[in-house]
């Protein structure tokens, strides 16, 4: 009887013992498929802090123009919704004559900045206030909506008027040559008229507060109150700019892009 009792118990005590890893297995084995389903179907899962709080593997990207671009609220304020590509005169300080141009767009519902180069400014910086022969860039965000230029149009969706009447007159600010200057503009859309070639002279708000702003070929110095781009850098804007993208510059010093 004795003899009998113990084979019992180890027999029990054997199967209890198998059950036992039986259940352990079957736990672990559930854990790492609940793992790999969640790997599969691209659900971040997160690491725990020590407080049990789950935490993201990574921060997600911005994908607004006013956080990529770097813009205050005031400034994010002035682009229309209906804007798909914009470009940023990012001047380098309220009387440089150098700034950064950088073009953003609007891609899967997430603003990116597409390219950027270093152009000039007014030979006397910024200002809230442009007149006529002030020599300074007007602080604004304005639509674009017009081109042209000497040369044959580079491929833009935007109006192009090419035209020989696109040559510079007088001479710049500090005596460096304005040839091919015209080459290639873009007219910003401050104090004309929108639909008609850059080269019309019609000022809606009075010949004394200025006109002819344009983004156009640099000449490597300050100019009158346009924005110059290097010729590369018009080419692409003016490849990359459509009606159908609503498109605007938003210019001014880092200072008040940042406002």
């Amino acid at each position: 009887m004795r003899v009998r009792r113990r084979r019992t118990l180890a027999v029990a005590t054997l199967l209890a013992l198998l059950v036992t890893m039986v259940v352990v297995w079957v736990q672990d084995d559930g854990d790492a498929g609940d793992a790999t389903a969640s790997a599969a179907s691209g659900t971040a899962t997160g690491r725990s802090t020590p407080s049990g709080t789950a935490t993201p593997d990574a921060a997600q990207a911005p994908t607004l123009l006013g956080d990529v671009a770097g813009l205050g609220p005031s400034t994010r304020a002035t682009v229309p919704a209906t804007t798909t590509r914009a470009v940023v005169v990012r001047g380098d300080g309220p009387q440089a004559t150098t700034a950064s141009i950088e073009l953003y767009e609007l891609t899967d519902g997430a603003w990116r900045r597409a390219a950027s180069w270093r152009g000039h400014l007014g030979a006397n910086g910024w200002t809230d206030n442009h007149h006529e022969g002030d020599l300074r860039t007007p602080v604004g965000t304005f639509t674009l909506t017009d081109a042209g230029g000497r040369l044959a149009d580079p491929g833009t969706k935007l109006a192009y008027h090419r035209s020989s009447k696109f040559v510079p007159t007088g001479t710049s600010v500090f005596g460096d040559s304005l040839a091919g200057s015209f080459d290639y503009v873009i007219a910003i859309d401050f104090n004309r008229l929108k639909g008609v070639s850059p080269l019309d002279s019609t000022h809606p708000l009075g010949n004394q507060r200025g006109g002819g702003i344009w983004l156009h070929v640099d000449h490597d110095g300050p100019t009158h109150g346009c924005v110059s781009v290097p010729r590369a850098g018009m080419r692409a804007l003016l490849r990359a700019l459509s009606p159908a993208d609503h498109p605007v510059v938003i210019m001014g010093d880092k200072a008040r892009l940042a406002v």
